[in-house]
């Protein structure tokens, strides 16, 4: 494995990002030095000591004034944004730092349902009715609106990971879903990441269907798929638990050249232009439906399900596409591979995990990582906002990767007891 010549890489994350340690160990070994800017405190002295530039996502004129000052004293030569809050300061520092990257309008675009619906529907694509309403709006109101149909979805705009969808078949369980949805938009937590998307809600069709993952990156406007992920468990509500990523997809050649069509469609509606790509589909009776399509890489450590020829990872392979490398050559390995974002069964403070070794020794599993932290309050969806940890295997056909990660996942046991209130900014 080549390293390249001294290059300089601006990659922006949250504190918490799971993948700045793989971004960090793929730097390492091909010769960029990469340089973070997270969100954090600028009056405290490198906390985290990764002499990270220190940033807020809200504050846009102040955090590019942070970044270029630390371009005047060595050049970068890519900028990489990791998660959907630092997309837009992403696409910022780009234009800023005169390097390739998607436009701001774009990026924000992409973080916003709302938006990437409408730009979706005028390009003719297919997209569910759907409407807003202000988070405080009674939600026995809202069942009189002449638009309302069931089933229908409810959806905070601006957050991910299925954190806050819920699917509602009757007028009764609509107003269950819309107040367990704006109570969850007024905790402190939600409010603090100040996306600006906190006061709106999205009621949407629901859409039936099997769901897929497509991980790729934009070079000048041209898309270049790396994977296709199946998603094999139903996904029909009330919550909707991502779990399982598979890979390489079952579905037939012909449907995946056609996700794959609906996809550069759905990027060109947004206006996306340079980077990696994360799109979230559904295809059923009604055709595709692109859900989500972000400007970001895939979340977490999920990245670990894509691994390229030679044991190449995703980190490395969009580090090199961030520096101007060619990476169309770079093609998927020949293996199988299974991740499972283990679900929390339970709201209380996490103690334990025990089974690890017995999972461990399933054919085919790779790792487990357990991610949560002891005496860390853990929430099941629709309020979650992480997962337990993340369980990896490979295998020679997609069916047995995924097998493996099912089995694994019945060895463990978890340990997680008691409660305590969750606080509102009300």
């Amino acid at each position: 494995m080549s390293k390249m010549p001294a290059r300089r890489v601006l990659l922006l994350s949250t504190t918490t990002g799971y993948q700045l340690r793989s971004f960090d160990e793929a730097a390492r070994r091909i010769g960029v030095e990469l340089v973070f800017a997270t969100d954090r405190c600028n009056q405290l002295e490198d906390p985290w000591r990764d002499r990270a530039i220190p940033v807020r996502f809200h504050r846009e004129r102040a955090s590019l004034a942070a970044i270029s000052h630390e371009a005047s004293r060595a050049p970068f030569h890519g900028v990489i944004a990791v998660g959907d809050r630092p997309t837009v300061l992403g696409a910022l520092a780009a234009q800023a730092l005169g390097l390739p990257g998607n436009p701001a309008d774009a990026a924000a675009a992409s973080a916003n349902k709302r938006e990437t619906r409408a730009r979706l529907a005028r390009e003719g694509l297919n997209v569910p009715w759907n409407f807003t309403i202000p988070v405080r709006t009674p939600a026995r109101e809202v069942v009189k609106d002449s638009r309302m149909k069931y089933p229908c979805v409810v959806k905070p705009l601006g957050l991910s990971g299925s954190r806050g969808v819920i699917r509602a078949d009757t007028p009764a369980a609509f107003v269950v879903a819309c107040e367990r949805v704006q109570a969850l938009l007024e905790r402190l937590d939600v409010r603090a990441n100040r996306t600006g998307l906190e006061n709106l809600l999205l009621v949407e069709g629901f859409i039936p269907g099997r769901e897929f993952a497509v991980e790729g990156v934009m070079t000048h406007g041209a898309f270049q798929p790396f994977a296709i992920f199946d998603k094999p468990d139903p996904l029909d509500g009330p919550f909707f638990e991502e779990t399982i990523y598979v890979t390489p997809s079952i579905l037939g050649g012909l449907t995946q050249v056609r996700l794959l069509e609906t996809i550069v469609e759905a990027a060109t509606a947004l206006g996306l232009w340079h980077g990696p790509v994360h799109a979230e589909c559904r295809i059923g009776p009604e055709g595709i439906f692109v859900l989500e399509i972000a400007a970001r890489p895939i979340g977490g450590l999920c990245s670990r399900a894509v691994r390229f020829q030679g044991a190449v990872t995703l980190e490395e392979v969009l580090l090199r596409h961030a520096v101007g490398e060619d990476v169309t050559a770079w093609g998927q390995e020949n293996a199988a591979s299974a991740v499972m974002m283990i679900p929390i069964p339970q709201r209380g403070l996490f103690k334990e995990v025990g089974g690890v070794e017995a999972a461990r020794e399933v054919v085919g599993i790779e790792d487990i990582r357990i991610t949560a932290k002891k005496d860390q309050l853990l929430e099941p969806l629709p309020e979650a906002g992480s997962y337990l940890g993340f369980i990896f295997a490979r295998a020679r056909s997609s069916m047995e990767a995924e097998f493996a990660v099912r089995e694994a996942h019945k060895r463990l046991t978890f340990t997680i007891q008691g409660a305590i209130p969750v606080r509102s900014a009300s």
